[in-house]
């Protein structure tokens, strides 16, 4: 039985080792080496605009808005529609938290049960679209995220507006 712990204890303190000389007294323990490249990116949901229409034009009065399109067949959907020029939609409030209006098409539902930001381009019930300006719960299709929602509220204002979509 002592020759099992002996042997146990060998293998735990080998396998602790890493193989380097140990430090004197006063010197720092080594470290690990830094890597000199760029720290990795993390995965988006989103998708980054390069100019070549991947980024979501919102036009109303005197403000001209670019969201980032979300990565969904939805989204996709959305694109294709707008590449076939831009869709303009009378757009209404709605429980205090929202524009909505008729898409006038149906678009594929990627819908997830999310709560919504200021800024959310959303898909509802497939041919309804919708910009939150407030938060909500529900089983949504996330088109795209405003970049900039900041006063989102004030800029839409009270009632119906004329918000046309486009392809930046």
């Amino acid at each position: 039985m002592r020759l099992i712990y002996m042997l146990l204890a060998i293998l735990g303190l080998s396998a602790c080792g890493t193989g380097e000389a140990p430090a004197s007294p006063g010197t720092p323990p080594p470290q690990a080496a830094v890597s000199e490249q760029e720290p990795a990116q993390q995965p988006s949901t989103q998708l980054e605009s390069d100019g070549d229409g991947s980024t979501l034009k919102i036009t109303f009065g005197d403000y001209e808005l670019l969201a980032t399109f979300e990565d969904n067949p939805s989204a996709e959907a959305f694109k294709e529609l707008l590449s076939q020029g831009p869709v303009t939609v009378q757009m209404s409030d709605y429980g205090g938290f929202e524009k909505v209006g008729p898409l006038g098409t149906t678009l594929p539902r990627s819908d997830q049960q999310i709560t919504t930001e200021p800024g959310d381009v959303i898909l509802y019930q497939g041919d309804q679209i919708t910009i939150y300006y407030g938060t909500n719960s529900w089983n949504f299709t996330r088109l795209a995220r405003i970049d900039d929602p900041t006063d989102l509220r004030e800029k839409l204002g009270d009632g119906t507006v004329s918000i046309t979509f486009s392809l930046e």
